[in-house]
């Protein structure tokens, strides 16, 4: 009997071993063909190979066969990776965007105590030339890499001040640049307390923590921590922030992957600051990674309302590993997965045929449980206990923001800021009506236009009616309706001043109080942020969500 079952176990061994064989032969075949092929073009080939520039380019289709997320840093990218993981690099600190209509990159936003804000720039100051470089016509990405460089270094900068028409030429020194990693905190109203926090770098936690206890020393009752549009970054200082609100010893995310000795489970590791206090998070299709692991978790054991529209659904780790001459491989490892033991990958990254995407439908995913027995899903992101959608913006306003090439609203908030030296705090800064009919009317004189959806709608409707035969029958309606829709710029300004009026004042108000600032001012039109504090003046509507649920 003992001889049978040996005899069995050997059998069904075969296969795998078979696989594992016909696995590192196919492994092997194929990079010695890939070898022989380089050589004999190489050798061969009627033209001079550049190696650095064909090789490259199969690194990076076999790559990008993969996932986004698995990327080769050569040498002279490292530097590139370092600065996705820590946030910091050494520049002035500014953004900058290019403007077709003016042939140069502009001063867009500087940022607070950085050498772009030490040496004066403002927004809309045209980047004219660094180091004696002419920078016209140049790009944003060709002006931010002349503008970057190792920190203690200087340069020359030359910049044309519209508002005044003046140039002027500054020595600037690069430092270091990190952005806001907390862009802003603070007590809201009916002791509500505000925390929005920008990315997962390093040592985050700490400054979230400490802006809690802050909260908390003022008076704070409710607590919302804003992730909309962070795209996350360190899982341990995920870990870290849910540690803050929940008990220590609680295992928050599992690693795992193809190798055993990388998996990791990471545990809170401390004791909490407040395990009680009614919390809300918001969140958003933007909210990604490490966001998702903290909204996940904090939902997985109901410590806290998840409140905003559907996260990305990126349920996937990254590892870093040093490859030959100093390269670097951000590789996919592991997924993750969270308290309740869902993973929240939205997408499947399939390998054959050169790779493609699937987005893994609501039919297919499965049900787990919170802490609480309530029913959460895995795959397509953290859905949020409570749905609020965002105000969306109008067509008119992104290309206003965005699009238009005559710049005229930036035009005008560079000529309000040179008029202005100082402007109300951010919570009271209000254009008057006056200030928009003076912007209403810059547009109107610029000749702007855009392409309104309804129009679009509309040219696809006749097509269709044309193509379908009813075009002809119903051609007065047609022409009434078209009539109705024409294009009307003062109606639309007029239509939809609150949007574009936000804009406005959120660009100026960036000038002066920063990103600190704008988000502050923000708040006050901010739809899903009022329906938190209202979520949080209601304690029985907010236990109610959180409930255990009752075994039937």
């Amino acid at each position: 009997m003992r001889k049978w079952i040996i005899t069995v176990l050997c059998l069904l061994s075969l296969p795998l071993a078979a696989q594992d064989k016909d696995h590192n032969f196919n492994v092997a075949k194929n990079l010695d063909v890939f070898n022989a092929i380089y050589k004999n073009l190489d050798l061969m080939y009627v033209d001079s190979l550049d190696a650095n520039e064909v090789v490259g380019n199969g690194i990076k289709a076999m790559l990008g066969s993969l996932d986004p997320y698995t990327v080769y840093y050569p040498a002279e990218k490292v530097k590139d990776l370092k600065e996705l993981y820590t946030g910091k690099f050494a520049g002035i600190g500014a953004l900058i965007r290019y403007l077709p209509k003016l042939n140069y990159t502009v001063v867009d936003e500087p940022y607070k105590n950085m050498p772009a804000a030490e040496a004066g720039l403002k927004k809309g100051d045209m980047i004219l030339s660094i180091d004696g470089e002419s920078m016209k016509g140049k790009n944003t990405q060709y002006v931010s890499d002349h503008l970057r460089g190792d920190a203690g270094t200087s340069f020359m900068l030359k910049i044309k001040r519209p508002s005044t028409g003046k140039e002027m030429k500054m020595k600037v020194t690069r430092k270091m640049i990190q952005e806001p990693v907390i862009v802003y905190y603070g007590m809201w109203k009916d002791h509500i307390g505000y925390l929005n926090l920008h990315q997962f770098t390093e040592n985050c936690a700490k400054d979230v923590r400490k802006a809690f206890i802050d909260l908390k020393n003022q008076g704070m009752k409710g607590f919302v921590l804003d992730l909309r549009n962070n795209g996350g970054g360190s899982e341990q200082e995920a870990v870290n922030i849910v540690n803050i609100f929940v008990p220590k010893g609680v295992t928050i995310v599992s690693n795992r992957g193809k190798l055993k000795r990388v998996n990791k489970d990471y545990k809170t590791t401390v004791e909490p600051v407040d395990t009680v206090m009614p919390m809300v998070v918001l969140v958003g299709g933007n909210t990604a990674s490490s966001s998702e692991i903290t909204s996940g978790s904090l939902q997985d054991l109901d410590r806290a309302v998840i409140m905003g529209t559907r996260t990305f659904g990126k349920g996937l780790v990254q590892m870093t590993l040093d490859l030959p001459y100093n390269g670097n491989l951000k590789l996919t490892t592991n997924k993750y997965y969270i308290p309740s033991g869902r993973c929240i990958q939205a997408i499947n990254y399939n390998h054959a045929n050169g790779g493609y995407v699937e987005h893994v439908p609501d039919s297919l995913t499965k049900v787990f449980h919170t802490a609480h027995g309530r029913v959460v899903r895995d795959g397509g992101g953290i859905k949020p206990d409570v749905e609020v959608q965002p105000d969306s913006m109008p067509n008119i306003a992104a290309y206003l923001e965005y699009v238009d090439s005559a710049n005229v609203m930036m035009n005008y908030e560079v000529d309000y800021i040179a008029a202005h030296k100082t402007i109300a705090p951010p919570a009271e800064f209000e254009l008057t009506d006056a200030d928009y009919e003076e912007f209403k009317q810059r547009v109107l004189k610029s000749n702007f236009k855009y392409d309104r959806e309804s129009e679009k709608c509309f040219k696809d409707l006749v097509k269709l009616a044309k193509f379908e035969g009813y075009y002809d029958d119903a051609k007065e309606e047609f022409a009434r309706l078209e009539k109705k829709l024409n294009h009307n710029v003062a109606k639309d300004l007029d239509f939809h001043k609150p949007v574009i009026k936000q804009l406005l004042e959120n660009d100026i108000i960036t000038a002066y109080y920063y990103q600190e600032g704008a988000t502050q001012n923000a708040l006050r039109y901010d739809k899903q942020m009022k329906a938190a504090v209202d979520l949080l003046n209601k304690p029985e509507e907010y236990q109610k969500i959180l409930a255990p649920v009752t075994k039937k």
